[in-house]
């Protein structure tokens, strides 16, 4: 896999949730030529061949494990770019600070040497993305799962996502074959490209604007919390006579 693709991180936690938006893909040299204000060709580096991948609790690559046993660190948030970069059986080129006293190396960079690319993971994630324009024809609408639409694939694998209420509101103009142009924050990385969707249109002379979720009612459960929370009177001490019933009401039942 070789050139290079940067991602952008936005403020919304899905797209955040993509993490490896943040990874640096190089070749060979050009690596050295991004825009990290640290440069992780200064660091020692370490050769080997990748045996497994390191895994956290929720599933996702933390590391890598090479054949002579050394343990790569390295952040999961970037485990998606992580795993189309290196597979088990490559031999790699990692750039990191070594542990004194275990086989252990936190990289800050590591290079496919079959294919040439480079993952760069210095530095946290880019700050959020500018709005960008995006086009092209709906080729499926996407849905959560409660069958709600909440998105669209285009006809060029760009997924655009947007509040299911707002879906609803638009659900003229997201149909299956309709060319459709949007504007929002759009992601590219390793995985694909997704747009957080702020406006929406048959053309971009008809775009309208398109909200955040709707905020919860006054009153509504999450705000309710649940019975026996902070606010709940206390318990009677052992052997108290029950509350009297209310006005009008059956008598409390005992325990």
């Amino acid at each position: 896999m070789t050139g290079k693709a940067t991602g952008k991180a936005t403020g919304n936690h899905r797209l955040r949730a993509a993490g490896l938006a943040a990874a640096i893909l190089a070749t060979g040299p050009a690596a050295a030529q991004d825009n990290s204000v640290w440069d992780p060709g200064t660091l020692p580096e370490t050769r080997g061949t990748v045996k497994q991948y390191t895994l956290t609790p929720r599933g996702d690559v933390d590391g890598l494990i090479l054949t002579d046993g050394t343990e790569v660190k390295l952040p999961p948030r970037m485990s998606g770019a992580v795993v189309f970069t290196v597979r088990p059986g490559d031999a790699v080129a990692v750039r990191g600070m070594r542990a004194r006293a275990l086989p252990l190396v936190d990289g800050a960079s590591v290079r496919n040497e079959a294919t040439g690319a480079t993952l760069v993971t210095l530095g946290p994630p880019e700050p959020a993305a500018d709005d960008a324009a995006s086009s092209g024809r709906i080729a499926a609408l996407l849905h959560g799962r409660r069958g709600e639409v909440n998105g669209a694939l285009l006809d060029d694998g760009t997924t655009l996502r947007l509040p299911p209420h707002e879906a609803v509101r638009l659900s003229a103009t997201l149909r299956t074959g309709q060319v459709v142009s949007a504007r929002g924050a759009l992601v590219r990385s390793p995985l694909g490209t997704v747009m957080e969707v702020r406006a929406l249109g048959t053309s971009p002379d008809t775009m309208v604007e398109v909200g955040g979720r709707p905020a919860r009612p006054p009153g509504s459960r999450a705000e309710a919390g649940p019975p026996g929370g902070p606010d709940a009177p206390p318990p009677p001490p052992p052997g108290a006579a029950p509350p009297p019933p209310p006005p009008g009401g059956a008598p409390p039942r005992r325990p």
